[in-house]
């Protein structure tokens, strides 16, 4: 991306500087500067062992960086774990999406912050299953996915359907940045479009979606931008524009064999 573009976008949501992580004396991931714009779609491209599971793990709070510093718009921040990244507003969806498959819809969206209500005496609460059954409801809705019954476990819904409990999670924490790992692999045509979809919405409800991806025709059909990496490093940082599939393949190809 050139100075002058740069110049023209606006604060970052999320900036990275000299972010490296190292295991032992494996070097995943090697000062990394990234910017994350806000409402933007960010694809994050790289053959296995390319480093981008270590990145997002750092983005993410699983993981602390060896070395660098992370900011959210300008102020630093310091991850130590998902749940500190959750309360800055950077929520992760990753592969298996994390539900508990015989819980309800309503019970996986508000896991981890069930809704309560009083009974009898004010010390004494207990689930206000109608209120989160209600507002997941409402947050399925935002993404234009509907389904009659609330309390239906989520091992009984489409790949698609289970997608969208996972973002109402995000939705319901307020996230702003969206890490999606892998949200089409394994799934059919009409599954992923509804996927896409969904990743859609999320852009036009202004969230920001860190999108890692191994299908490029996703990437294509997605992203604003695409950053590549190989051997931990980051080496293209460039909006699609009209960068097709194969082109974003021959860059990933190209810079195996550079790093190699």
């Amino acid at each position: 991306m050139s100075t002058d573009s740069l110049d023209n976008l606006p604060t970052p949501l999320l900036s990275l500087r000299g972010v490296s992580k190292s295991y032992g004396a494996v070097a995943a991931v090697r000062e990394v500067d990234l910017d994350i714009f806000p409402g933007e779609v960010v694809a994050i491209c790289g053959d296995n062992g390319a480093g981008k599971s270590s990145l997002i793990k750092v983005i993410s709070g699983a993981e602390e960086p060896t070395a660098g510093a992370l900011a959210m718009r300008g102020k630093p921040v310091a991850f130590a774990s998902p749940q500190e990244a959750l309360k800055h507003g950077v929520a992760t969806i990753y592969q298996d999406l994390a539900l508990a498959p015989r819980l309800s819809i309503a019970q996986n969206v508000f896991m981890g912050s069930e809704l309560t209500r009083p009974v009898l005496l004010p010390f004494l609460r207990v689930l206000d299953k109608a209120r989160m059954r209600e507002q997941a409801r409402g947050f399925l809705a935002q993404l234009s996915v509907t389904v009659a019954d609330m309390d239906r476990p989520v091992e009984r819904l489409s790949g698609g359907q289970r997608q969208a409990v996972a973002i109402s999670r995000a939705l319901r924490w307020n996230a702003e940045i969206i890490i999606m790992d892998e949200p089409t692999a394994a799934l059919g045509v009409k599954e992923t479009a509804l996927v896409l979809d969904l990743i859609r919405k999320l852009k036009a409800d202004g969230r920001t979606v860190i999108l890692i991806s191994h299908n490029m025709r996703d990437v294509v059909a997605l992203a604003d931008r695409v950053v590549i990496m190989g051997a931990g490093r980051k080496y293209v940082d460039r909006p699609i524009g009209d960068l097709s599939a194969d082109d974003i393949a021959h860059m990933i190809m190209s810079g195996n064999a550079k790093a190699a």
